[in-house]
Protein backbone atom coordinates (compact mmCIF):
# COMPACT_ATOMS: atom_id res chain seq x y z
CA UNK A 1 0.00 0.00 0.00
CA UNK A 2 1.58 3.17 -0.88
CA UNK A 3 2.79 5.63 1.95
CA UNK A 4 0.37 8.21 1.50
CA UNK A 5 -2.82 5.81 1.90
CA UNK A 6 -1.66 3.58 4.86
CA UNK A 7 -1.59 4.44 8.82
CA UNK A 8 1.98 5.31 8.66
CA UNK A 9 0.67 8.66 6.80
CA UNK A 10 -1.64 9.64 10.06
CA UNK A 11 1.64 8.71 12.01
CA UNK A 12 3.85 10.35 10.60
CA UNK A 13 1.07 13.85 10.47
CA UNK A 14 1.17 13.59 14.08
CA UNK A 15 4.60 13.51 14.51
CA UNK A 16 5.08 16.65 12.09
CA UNK A 17 2.10 17.97 13.71
CA UNK A 18 3.82 17.87 17.53
CA UNK A 19 7.37 18.61 16.00
CA UNK A 20 5.55 22.29 14.84
CA UNK A 21 4.05 22.57 18.15
CA UNK A 22 7.47 22.30 19.87
CA UNK A 23 8.90 24.89 17.31
CA UNK A 24 5.85 27.03 18.68
CA UNK A 25 6.74 26.23 22.57
CA UNK A 26 10.77 26.80 21.94
CA UNK A 27 9.81 30.54 20.18
CA UNK A 28 7.13 31.76 22.79
CA UNK A 29 10.07 30.63 25.66
CA UNK A 30 13.21 32.05 23.53
CA UNK A 31 12.28 34.97 21.85
CA UNK A 32 10.14 36.41 24.30
CA UNK A 33 13.50 35.99 26.82
CA UNK A 34 11.55 34.41 29.51
CA UNK A 35 14.04 31.77 29.91
CA UNK A 36 17.87 30.93 29.15
CA UNK A 37 18.12 28.99 26.32
CA UNK A 38 20.61 26.17 27.76
CA UNK A 39 18.17 26.01 30.56
CA UNK A 40 15.29 25.60 29.12
CA UNK A 41 17.13 22.81 27.17
CA UNK A 42 18.03 20.93 30.48
CA UNK A 43 14.35 21.39 31.48
CA UNK A 44 12.90 20.74 28.13
CA UNK A 45 14.65 17.24 28.20
CA UNK A 46 14.40 16.56 31.79
CA UNK A 47 10.86 16.59 31.91
CA UNK A 48 10.48 14.44 28.61
CA UNK A 49 13.23 11.42 30.90
CA UNK A 50 10.54 12.37 33.48
CA UNK A 51 7.63 11.20 31.75
CA UNK A 52 9.21 8.61 29.83
CA UNK A 53 10.71 6.91 32.29
CA UNK A 54 8.43 4.47 33.33
CA UNK A 55 8.68 2.96 29.60
CA UNK A 56 12.20 1.18 30.94
CA UNK A 57 10.46 -0.73 33.68
CA UNK A 58 7.41 -2.15 31.82
CA UNK A 59 7.14 -6.02 32.07
CA UNK A 60 6.31 -6.60 28.67
CA UNK A 61 9.03 -4.27 26.49
CA UNK A 62 9.81 -6.01 23.63
CA UNK A 63 13.44 -5.45 23.83
CA UNK A 64 15.60 -4.27 26.75
CA UNK A 65 16.45 -0.38 26.55
CA UNK A 66 19.96 0.22 24.48
CA UNK A 67 21.43 2.52 25.95
CA UNK A 68 23.21 4.35 23.37
CA UNK A 69 25.67 7.41 24.32
CA UNK A 70 25.75 8.53 20.53
CA UNK A 71 22.18 8.49 20.00
CA UNK A 72 22.04 10.38 23.33
CA UNK A 73 24.57 12.65 22.72
CA UNK A 74 23.00 13.73 19.37
CA UNK A 75 19.85 14.54 20.99
CA UNK A 76 21.27 16.65 23.45
CA UNK A 77 23.77 18.88 21.16
CA UNK A 78 20.17 19.33 18.48
CA UNK A 79 18.12 20.82 21.50
CA UNK A 80 21.25 22.66 23.12
CA UNK A 81 22.39 24.06 19.56
CA UNK A 82 19.16 24.82 18.80
CA UNK A 83 17.77 27.17 21.53
CA UNK A 84 21.06 29.21 21.52
CA UNK A 85 21.08 29.89 18.16
CA UNK A 86 17.04 30.57 18.14
CA UNK A 87 18.40 33.60 20.64
CA UNK A 88 19.55 35.62 17.79
CA UNK A 89 18.38 34.39 14.35
CA UNK A 90 15.33 35.18 12.49
CA UNK A 91 12.42 32.63 13.15
CA UNK A 92 12.17 32.27 8.88
CA UNK A 93 15.69 31.76 8.03
CA UNK A 94 16.49 29.57 11.84
CA UNK A 95 13.93 27.02 10.04
CA UNK A 96 15.28 27.36 6.59
CA UNK A 97 18.58 26.66 7.75
CA UNK A 98 17.86 23.66 9.79
CA UNK A 99 15.44 21.48 7.74
CA UNK A 100 18.01 22.45 4.86
CA UNK A 101 20.57 20.79 6.40
CA UNK A 102 18.80 18.01 8.01
CA UNK A 103 17.64 17.46 4.36
CA UNK A 104 20.82 17.57 3.15
CA UNK A 105 22.37 15.32 5.70
CA UNK A 106 19.64 12.35 5.73
CA UNK A 107 19.58 12.44 1.05
CA UNK A 108 23.13 12.22 1.21
CA UNK A 109 23.24 9.49 3.56
CA UNK A 110 20.48 7.99 2.08
CA UNK A 111 21.87 7.62 -1.29
CA UNK A 112 25.24 6.26 0.12
CA UNK A 113 23.30 3.69 1.21
CA UNK A 114 21.62 2.90 -2.03
CA UNK A 115 18.44 4.71 -1.67
CA UNK A 116 16.55 5.28 -4.87
CA UNK A 117 15.91 8.95 -6.09
CA UNK A 118 13.98 8.86 -9.39
CA UNK A 119 12.81 11.53 -11.71
CA UNK A 120 9.67 12.06 -9.66
CA UNK A 121 11.28 12.45 -5.99
CA UNK A 122 13.70 14.40 -7.24
CA UNK A 123 11.43 17.21 -8.33
CA UNK A 124 9.04 16.46 -5.55
CA UNK A 125 12.21 17.41 -3.69
CA UNK A 126 12.85 20.60 -5.46
CA UNK A 127 9.63 21.69 -5.13
CA UNK A 128 9.38 21.72 -1.57
CA UNK A 129 12.33 23.30 -0.78
CA UNK A 130 11.83 26.08 -3.69
CA UNK A 131 8.01 26.18 -1.26
CA UNK A 132 9.87 26.68 1.86
CA UNK A 133 12.23 29.41 0.60
CA UNK A 134 9.47 31.42 -0.72
CA UNK A 135 7.73 30.86 2.62
CA UNK A 136 10.42 31.67 4.32
CA UNK A 137 12.64 33.92 2.80
CA UNK A 138 10.85 36.94 2.41
CA UNK A 139 10.70 38.15 5.69
CA UNK A 140 13.80 36.63 7.05
CA UNK A 141 16.82 38.82 8.53
CA UNK A 142 20.73 37.54 7.04
CA UNK A 143 21.75 35.52 10.30
CA UNK A 144 25.20 35.87 11.79
CA UNK A 145 28.21 33.37 10.85
CA UNK A 146 27.74 32.31 13.99
CA UNK A 147 24.56 31.87 14.55
CA UNK A 148 23.78 29.82 11.16
CA UNK A 149 27.13 27.34 12.23
CA UNK A 150 25.07 27.27 15.57
CA UNK A 151 21.45 26.27 13.56
CA UNK A 152 23.97 23.80 11.39
CA UNK A 153 25.41 21.93 13.86
CA UNK A 154 21.75 21.45 15.23
CA UNK A 155 20.36 20.31 11.70
CA UNK A 156 23.08 17.66 11.47
CA UNK A 157 22.85 16.71 15.24
CA UNK A 158 19.05 16.19 14.40
CA UNK A 159 19.83 14.20 11.12
CA UNK A 160 22.00 11.72 12.66
CA UNK A 161 19.32 11.38 15.39
CA UNK A 162 17.11 10.37 12.85
CA UNK A 163 19.22 7.96 11.39
CA UNK A 164 20.33 6.33 13.55
CA UNK A 165 16.80 5.86 15.13
CA UNK A 166 16.11 3.51 12.16
CA UNK A 167 17.84 0.53 14.18
CA UNK A 168 15.26 1.13 17.26
CA UNK A 169 13.74 -2.32 17.81
CA UNK A 170 11.62 -0.60 20.55
CA UNK A 171 11.25 3.03 19.77
CA UNK A 172 9.60 3.84 23.24
CA UNK A 173 12.61 2.11 25.82
CA UNK A 174 15.03 3.30 23.21
CA UNK A 175 13.46 7.11 23.36
CA UNK A 176 13.53 7.01 27.61
CA UNK A 177 17.34 5.69 27.58
CA UNK A 178 17.86 8.38 25.43
CA UNK A 179 16.07 11.36 27.22
CA UNK A 180 17.87 10.33 30.50
CA UNK A 181 21.26 10.05 28.86
CA UNK A 182 20.88 13.44 27.22
CA UNK A 183 20.41 15.23 30.27
CA UNK A 184 23.64 15.26 32.28
CA UNK A 185 25.15 16.65 28.69
CA UNK A 186 23.00 19.32 29.61
CA UNK A 187 23.18 19.48 33.22
CA UNK A 188 27.34 19.87 31.84
CA UNK A 189 26.59 22.90 29.09
CA UNK A 190 24.38 24.50 32.03
CA UNK A 191 27.25 24.22 34.32
CA UNK A 192 30.35 25.66 31.96
CA UNK A 193 28.28 27.72 29.80
CA UNK A 194 28.46 30.76 32.75
CA UNK A 195 25.69 32.24 31.31
CA UNK A 196 23.00 34.45 33.46
CA UNK A 197 20.77 31.71 33.82
CA UNK A 198 17.37 33.96 34.21
CA UNK A 199 13.86 32.71 34.05
CA UNK A 200 10.15 33.01 35.01
CA UNK A 201 7.02 31.32 35.41
CA UNK A 202 5.96 31.32 32.25
CA UNK A 203 9.68 30.12 30.44
CA UNK A 204 9.31 27.18 32.65
CA UNK A 205 6.34 26.28 31.99
CA UNK A 206 6.83 26.54 28.29
CA UNK A 207 10.17 24.61 28.69
CA UNK A 208 8.12 21.90 30.93
CA UNK A 209 5.24 21.39 28.20
CA UNK A 210 8.25 21.62 25.18
CA UNK A 211 9.43 18.51 26.42
CA UNK A 212 7.00 15.98 28.28
CA UNK A 213 4.24 17.04 25.61
CA UNK A 214 5.79 17.96 22.47
CA UNK A 215 8.99 16.64 22.23
CA UNK A 216 8.34 12.56 24.33
CA UNK A 217 5.47 11.47 22.74
CA UNK A 218 6.38 12.68 19.90
CA UNK A 219 10.21 11.42 19.46
CA UNK A 220 8.65 7.87 20.83
CA UNK A 221 6.69 7.97 17.36
CA UNK A 222 9.33 9.15 15.17
CA UNK A 223 11.83 6.47 15.97
CA UNK A 224 8.17 3.95 15.76
CA UNK A 225 7.81 5.63 12.03
CA UNK A 226 12.12 5.72 10.79
CA UNK A 227 12.31 1.84 10.36
CA UNK A 228 9.18 1.86 7.69
CA UNK A 229 10.59 4.61 5.87
CA UNK A 230 13.86 5.51 3.90
CA UNK A 231 16.17 8.22 4.90
CA UNK A 232 14.73 11.04 1.85
CA UNK A 233 11.33 10.25 2.60
CA UNK A 234 11.98 10.83 6.43
CA UNK A 235 13.93 13.86 5.50
CA UNK A 236 11.32 15.42 3.51
CA UNK A 237 8.83 14.86 5.12
CA UNK A 238 10.10 17.33 7.57
CA UNK A 239 9.81 19.70 5.78
CA UNK A 240 6.11 20.34 6.76
CA UNK A 241 7.39 21.76 9.92
CA UNK A 242 7.90 24.91 9.56
CA UNK A 243 4.65 25.22 7.61
CA UNK A 244 2.75 23.96 10.84
CA UNK A 245 4.58 26.54 12.38
CA UNK A 246 3.53 28.99 10.47
CA UNK A 247 -0.11 28.39 10.40
CA UNK A 248 -0.37 27.78 13.88
CA UNK A 249 0.84 30.91 14.29
CA UNK A 250 -1.90 32.32 12.56
CA UNK A 251 -4.27 30.32 14.34
CA UNK A 252 -3.16 30.45 18.59
CA UNK A 253 -0.95 33.86 17.78
CA UNK A 254 -2.92 36.23 15.51
CA UNK A 255 -0.31 36.69 12.76
CA UNK A 256 -1.65 37.47 9.21
CA UNK A 257 -2.26 34.70 6.42
CA UNK A 258 -1.04 36.10 3.58
CA UNK A 259 -1.52 34.68 -0.07
CA UNK A 260 2.00 33.79 -0.45
CA UNK A 261 2.01 31.75 2.51
CA UNK A 262 -0.91 29.93 1.71
CA UNK A 263 0.64 29.34 -1.83
CA UNK A 264 3.94 28.18 -1.06
CA UNK A 265 2.90 25.79 2.22
CA UNK A 266 0.46 23.99 -1.03
CA UNK A 267 3.93 24.04 -2.83
CA UNK A 268 5.68 22.18 -0.32
CA UNK A 269 2.93 19.93 0.51
CA UNK A 270 2.89 19.22 -3.12
CA UNK A 271 6.71 18.55 -2.96
CA UNK A 272 6.58 15.91 -0.32
CA UNK A 273 3.52 14.21 -1.94
CA UNK A 274 5.61 13.54 -4.78
CA UNK A 275 8.67 12.09 -3.17
CA UNK A 276 6.31 9.67 -0.61
CA UNK A 277 4.12 8.68 -3.26
CA UNK A 278 7.09 7.33 -5.39
CA UNK A 279 8.82 6.10 -2.41
CA UNK A 280 9.98 2.13 -2.12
Amino acid sequence: MPLYRSSLAVKICLAMVAFAANSVLCRLALKGAHIEPVLFSTLRLLSGAVVLAPLLFRKRARATPRWKLSQAFFLAMYALFFSVAYIRLDAGAGALLLFGVVQITMVVSGLMRGERLNLTRSCGLIVAIAGIAALLLPGAVTPSLKSALLMGIAGVAWAAYSLSGKSATDPGTSTAANFLLAVPFTLLALFVSGSDLHYDHRGIVLAILSGALASAGAYVLWYAILPKIDAVTASTVQLSVPCLATLAGVIFLGEALSLSMLLSTLAVLSGIWLVVRKAP
